[in-house]
């Protein structure tokens, strides 16, 4: 995802995020609606003072966040006691060193309190008493049937009461860990439409792919061969011109690891797979 959002990026989102035609910030505005389309296009680089005031306005923002001097949209002037930061935090916060837009979406998720709250209960240890109590009941009532037992570990009853006790480090590291992947999770799935995430079928998936087909094209083992070295190359066999073809050929030609691509009929002319060549007259 983008760190910082141009001025164009963040009149688009605003309007969307409201549920606003292009229309209606527009007509506030004074401006046309294709005007609009080019500031979020980005073809127009400077927008008037007027147009800039009136489109926070109407978009619910402050200025200095539509012309990206900020990241606060709302809240240019929260003083810092407010936000009950430690001198280390805002140091932190302050560096530039980290994804600012995406540590925002993550406090921001709905989840994230609950996050929060997992991690206090782990870290205060509000919940091991009753953890270790639970435990205890259950090793004494494993003691008492070992006894009975005779000192035979080797039951199911006996090893059942052993893996039901609870390991706190294991449980709450496992229920954070929890917490954290549902809320990136979300954040990620928000974000597969940006230009700067990664696309959906990795490279090496689609290479995969085009050579499982060449290798099942019914045709000559020739023309499997060739198939199979472009779709390593992301080239489509079937899209290349008889010229392109020939000339191809004869690179593959100097090749060592590959012996005879195609059949040849004669030094001069190289024979074309079905589909490569003009049709024979009858």
């Amino acid at each position: 995802m983008r760190v910082k959002l141009a001025t164009s990026e963040r009149i688009k989102d605003l309007r969307v995020e409201k549920r606003l035609t292009m229309e209606q910030p527009a007509e506030l505005a004074g401006l046309s609606s294709s005007a609009i389309g080019k500031y979020e296009s980005g073809e127009y680089k400077d927008i008037s003072a007027f147009a800039t005031a009136k489109l926070a306005d109407k978009l619910g923002v402050s200025t200095d966040y539509l012309l990206c001097r900020t990241e606060q949209k709302n809240h240019p002037n929260t003083e810092l006691d407010a936000l009950h930061l430690g001198d280390d935090a805002v140091d932190v916060l302050r560096d530039g060193k980290f994804n600012h837009r995406l540590f925002s979406e993550f406090i921001c998720h709905k989840d994230f309190r609950r996050f929060m709250m997992d991690a206090e209960i782990c870290v205060d240890r509000i919940a091991d008493m009753r953890v270790n109590d639970m435990n205890a009941v259950l090793e004494a009532v494993r003691q008492m049937a070992l006894m009975k037992n005779g000192g035979n570990e080797n039951d199911l009853h006996l090893r059942t009461l052993e893996v039901a006790q609870i390991r706190e480090d294991e449980y709450f590291g496992s229920l954070i860990a929890d917490d954290l992947k549902g809320i990136l999770r979300d954040i990620r799935n928000e974000h597969r439409p940006d230009t700067m995430t990664a696309d959906e079928s990795s490279l090496v998936a689609t290479v995969q792919g085009q050579l499982q087909d060449a290798m099942n094209f019914e045709g000559s083992s020739e023309e499997k061969q060739v198939r199979s070295f472009l779709a390593t190359f992301g080239i489509d066999y079937d899209k290349l011109s008889k010229e392109q073809f020939v000339s191809l050929i004869e690179i593959l030609k100097l090749s060592k690891y590959l012996k005879s691509p195609i059949n040849q009929r004669g030094k001069a002319r190289p024979q074309l797979p079905h589909g490569k060549g003009k049709k024979k007259r009858k």
